[in-house]
């Protein structure tokens, strides 16, 4: 068992004042492997009082102190890899590939993607005979979610760190141990007392009183629309600013020039990543009305040959879902899908065959689905596929847009200016052609009910400035 129940907070790990723990479940086994502390008020209040002794301090080190700072995450980093990839592989229940691939590496890549971003960031410009500051807003409250917990945890670290913003952190009680590690690659780093603060616990004992504070400036989150809305209800009482990257039900529009084959795995590759535990996961497949049966034969074969499984078995593609709770939400979105009509095309509920144990699921393709079906309109959180065919790109566009989301979109075809065409008309902070892969230092964040802010890179990092007007500096 792994017991991590004390709280960092102004460099030291200290009891909590709870007493309290809270079980950590191995999603793969349906049983707990750990225990972290589960936190308070009291614990947040000290949390956010040593943020803010320190606040003014941080903000006006130099720049270079703050690249190098960046320099030795880095560096502390790399060499906490072997306990990163293990401890997202037991959390998460990721593939350990994947966990080494995609999760390792995306958390690494933002702190190095800050760091080269100060490189150029400009925190002063003159006007006339005027001077223009973005300075550090102050103490930062953070929360993360469980699907990605290097990812989105690093990039709101980076971030506020480059800017001179000091923080406290909440991560997701279900996957807390890479925050954990990460405390102690800051700790090792020689980040300053108080500019980092770990607070572990669940939303209404740490996340409330944080979003509460009155010496928290900003509020950062990551997750689902509804706590969104109450981060937001409860930072509005003393006008702070927030940050929220929310949920998505993002389109994959197929033109009628694409390759089917190819398509398809596409398709199911941005259905089937994480378990579809993906905010900018591709759930809405729309294809042309020609294509239908060809599509659909090629993804069964795709969806057939994905590995569920065990994440330590080598080979294994898709993990399980990381609770019970949202192995009962996938199960209830697919019987809705066969209640409203859709045609179960692949998959279904229960657990995969050999799979009892821990929280696995189908890969599900339902076909025939109309947009306005429930399956089609709200995320689902699970590798759950809705194909929707149009009859020409009008109608795809319009389907694209037909969601109170705008995370993500994307298109796949072969004539490029049709390509170009669909991606600037897509609703989404980010559309992808044809599966490019961008760096991290692209601004990320959504349209309409997916959230407020940018993230990534020099994104990122105006997040946590205030801009300021001096007139008449120069004089």
């Amino acid at each position: 068992m792994k017991n991590h129940t004390k709280q960092y907070i102004n460099g030291e790990w200290v009891d909590s004042a709870s007493g309290e723990t809270i079980d950590v479940i191995n999603p793969a086994t349906g049983e707990a492997f750990g225990k972290i502390a589960n936190g308070n008020a009291e614990d947040v209040d000290k949390a956010v009082e040593a943020a803010h002794d320190v606040y003014i301090e941080f903000r006006n080190t130099p720049v270079e102190e703050r690249c190098a700072m960046l320099d030795r995450i880095v560096t502390e980093y790399e060499k906490r890899k072997d306990d990163l990839i293990e401890a997202i592989t037991d959390e998460l229940g990721s593939p350990i590939d994947k966990s080494e691939k995609v999760h390792y590496q995306m958390g690494l890549n933002h702190f190095a993607a800050a760091r080269d971003a100060l490189d150029t960031f400009q925190f002063e410009e003159q006007r006339g005979d005027n001077l223009i500051v973005k300075e550090a807003i102050g103490v930062s409250g953070l929360i993360t979610p469980w699907n990605f917990p290097t990812n989105q945890t690093s990039l709101k670290l980076s971030a506020a760190f480059a800017a001179g913003s000091p923080v406290v952190l909440k991560p997701s009680e279900e996957t807390p141990f890479a925050a954990v590690i990460l405390a102690e690659i800051f700790d090792k780093a020689g980040v300053p007392k108080g500019v980092f603060n770990l607070v572990n616990g669940d939303g209404g004992g740490v996340g409330n009183p944080l979003s509460e504070h009155p010496k928290v400036r900003m509020m950062s989150f990551t997750g689902s629309g509804a706590t969104g809305s109450k981060i937001m209800e409860k930072a509005s009482v003393d006008f702070k600013k927030v940050s929220l990257e929310l949920g998505g039900k993002s389109p994959l529009i197929i033109l009628d020039d694409s390759d089917v084959k190819e398509a398809a795995s596409l398709a199911v590759q941005k259905v089937v990543h994480n378990t579809g535990q993906v905010c900018t996961a591709g759930t809405r497949t729309i294809i042309p009305a020609s294509m239908k049966d060809e599509f659909l034969s090629a993804v069964k074969e795709e969806m057939t040959n994905v590995k569920v499984g065990d994440p330590r078995t080598e080979g294994t593609q898709m993990g399980p879902l990381i609770s019970k709770k949202q192995y009962d939400t996938v199960q209830s979105y697919i019987n809705k899908g066969v209640e409203e009509g859709a045609t179960l095309y692949h998959g279904g509920t229960d657990h995969p065959q050999g799979l009892d144990k821990g929280f696995y699921v189908k890969p599900t393709v339902f076909s025939d689905v109309e947009n306005k079906m429930t399956i089609a309109q709200e995320e689902i959180f699970g590798p759950v596929m809705s194909v929707i065919t149009y009859n020409d790109l009008d109608e795809a566009i319009e389907i694209a847009n037909d969601t109170k989301y705008g995370l993500a979109g994307y298109v796949f075809g072969e004539d490029m200016e049709t390509l170009k065409k669909v991606a600037r008309s897509i609703e989404a902070g980010t559309v992808e052609i044809n599966g490019a892969k961008g760096g991290s230092d692209l601004p990320f964040g959504g349209y309409k009910q997916s959230g407020i802010g940018r993230e990534w890179g020099d994104f990122g990092i105006d997040e946590f400035l205030e801009v300021k007007s001096i007139k008449g500096y120069f004089k």
